[in-house]
């Protein structure tokens, strides 16, 4: 029994004493100023009425009943701010004067008239930004004093207020609890109005990509298909076809089949549901140890490559070594399309803070070797390494060398590089 009451003086000390009030909502922030001078203009008129009747009913004298009588009016206001601490000086107040009142004078007991309303507007205020545990615990605290004031000091003059009173704080409790959770409720809705529309907005955006991913499938695609089956037929269409132009066309279909897989890889990320996605989207991110396969793959095309590793070569946080990859990727692709057959070097320096990558390409062609169209759709290669290394935090740089040519230098910093 005893650990009960001690539970219960607890959760009450817990409520009713060092608990805060809900903050208010922002438009109800922008209105406490007026609503405090509104609270004034009602509390005040109340409050001189119950001055007068403490002084006139309750026989306490003009300088007990001003004091007593103001704490009521004033603890409404300041309810405002601070509402569990206002009703406890209300319900502090009303026992007081219930003490101190003249036994033999005729009265409602323990409340004056005026008293029931101000101790209803303190209540009011508490269940309005406080829980529901909290209004019930205060709407039961108030009663029970009521009801020990009035036996403690109940005399044959007084007449009992206590059902009135009773009634009066549990409308304005229900009021009070009714609003708040009105307004919590209008709060809810907002957010999960908020929600859904998010909800809506990401779903309208994964639908764009999807569609986008659909339509560039269909088109990359296809065309890259129609490039493998022709590399693939091309040597049945000429006669005693040289090992060079058989080696050049196998290179061209692995080429295209590599490009098809990466191209479903990244669209598997744009696309919500895809037949190929999972198959293929687990499959890993191209790092730097497929270097020397990248760099096969370009020979194979006719490009001189040399490749040239500084420092002590190891594993790097994974979207290093995918845009280190992307990069040389793209600047091999580069020399490729506008300077085919020159020279290049690719430098790779290991750092013990990043990553330092340089390609650098001549700018003459071998005799003999045709120049050769810029694919068109092309000028977005040298952006995109742009913008891989300044997500990343690094440096690029790229344009012509001395003596003629063309470089392109970024430098990728780890992830704990401050």
């Amino acid at each position: 029994m005893g650990g009960v009451a001690g539970a219960v003086a607890r959760t009450l000390r817990t409520d009713l004493w060092t608990a805060t009030p809900d903050p208010l909502p922002r438009g109800w922030r922008d209105w406490q100023p007026a609503s405090a001078v509104l609270l004034v203009v009602l509390a005040v008129p109340v409050g001189v009425i119950n001055i007068n009747q403490l002084i006139w009913q309750y026989g306490l004298g003009l300088w007990a009943g001003v004091l007593l009588g103001a704490i009521a009016p004033v603890a409404v206001v300041a309810a405002m701010f601070r509402p569990v601490q206002a009703w406890w000086a209300v319900t502090a107040a009303m026992a007081v004067v219930a003490l101190v009142a003249n036994p033999h004078s005729p009265q409602m007991f323990p409340w004056t008239g005026a008293g029931i309303v101000l101790h209803a507007a303190a209540v009011f205020l508490v269940a309005l930004r406080a829980r529901p545990r909290v209004t019930v615990e205060v709407l039961a605290l108030s009663v029970l004093v009521g009801l020990l004031v009035h036996v403690a000091f109940l005399s044959p003059m007084h007449n009992l207020d206590l059902y009135s009173a009773g009634l009066t704080l549990t409308v304005a409790a229900v009021v009070g609890a009714s609003l708040r959770g009105r307004r919590q409720a209008r709060t809810e809705l907002v957010v999960q109005a908020e929600i859904t529309a998010e909800e809506r907005a990401r779903r309208t955006l994964l639908e764009e990509r999807t569609r986008i991913a659909r339509e560039l499938h269909d088109v990359v695609a296809h065309h890259m298909s129609v490039i493998s089956i022709q590399a693939q037929v091309a040597p049945h269409l000429v006669d005693n076809p040289s090992d060079a132009l058989k080696e050049n066309l196998t290179g061209i279909r692995a080429n295209a089949i590599d490009a098809l897989v990466e191209l479903r890889r990244v669209l598997g990320v744009l696309r919500s549901e895809d037949e190929l996605s999972d198959a293929t989207r687990h499959t890993p991110q191209p790092t730097l140890d497929r270097l020397d396969e990248l760099v096969d793959n370009v020979r194979g095309a006719g490009l001189r490559v040399d490749t040239r590793i500084i420092g002590e070569r190891r594993a790097l946080p994974p979207g290093v070594e995918l845009s280190a990859f992307r990069i040389v990727q793209e600047a091999l692709s580069n020399v490729l399309r506008h300077a085919p057959g020159a020279a290049t070097r690719v430098e790779l320096g290991y750092q013990a803070t990043g990553l330092a990558i340089r390609i650098a390409n001549t700018a003459t062609e071998p005799a003999g070797r045709p120049d050769r169209p810029t694919p068109p759709g092309g000028g977005h290669g040298v952006l995109g390494m742009r913008e891989r290394v300044a997500m990343l935090g690094g440096e690029f740089a790229d344009g012509p060398i001395p003596g003629g040519g063309y470089e392109v230098v970024a430098r990728l910093p780890l992830e704990d590089d401050s």
